[in-house]
């Protein structure tokens, strides 16, 4: 029975030594791209930059982490009442599993044109809002993302 202990020790020792290595050499890609154009060209391509990037890690088995951030006259790309890609953007959140998409939207763009155009604003149920959309950049930035302007 000790023996078996002793077998039963070394292996679980040998396993977390061997996980954590594994796990250390796993490189963790994140990207950030930037969206303040209210252009569908320049939304589409952003798109297109989220799809192949999503796409190129999956085939190599590994996951990537993207958040777009849109604002300026780029949250339209957000807006549920003007978005030209909500369709897109619906489609790609389906579909990113493994790969992690998030889409930020700038709340104060939003309140700055809720006040302009004299009603609410709801933007796509795939965003989130967030305080500043420079500020997000930055932050993501800060923190070692990658970033992209299409």
């Amino acid at each position: 029975m000790r023996i078996f202990l002793k077998m039963f020790a070394a292996s679980a020792i040998l396993i977390s030594a061997f996980s954590s290595s594994f796990a250390a050499d796993a490189k963790v890609h994140r990207v950030t791209i930037q969206v303040d154009q209210n252009d569908p060209a320049v939304m589409n391509l952003a798109l297109n930059n989220v799809t192949n990037i999503m796409e190129m890690y999956k085939s190599k088995g590994q996951d990537v982490q993207i958040e777009l951030v849109a604002y300026g006259p780029g949250l339209h790309m957000l807006r549920d009442d003007t978005s030209p890609v909500k369709d897109r953007l619906k489609q790609i959140s389906e579909l990113s599993f493994p790969s992690q998409i998030k889409f930020s939207a700038c709340n104060n763009t939003k309140e700055g044109m809720e006040k302009l155009e004299g009603h609410p604003i709801t933007i796509v149920t795939q965003a989130n809002l967030v305080p500043s959309g420079a500020v997000r950049l930055m932050e993501l930035q800060e923190d070692g993302w990658s970033y992209l302007k299409p």
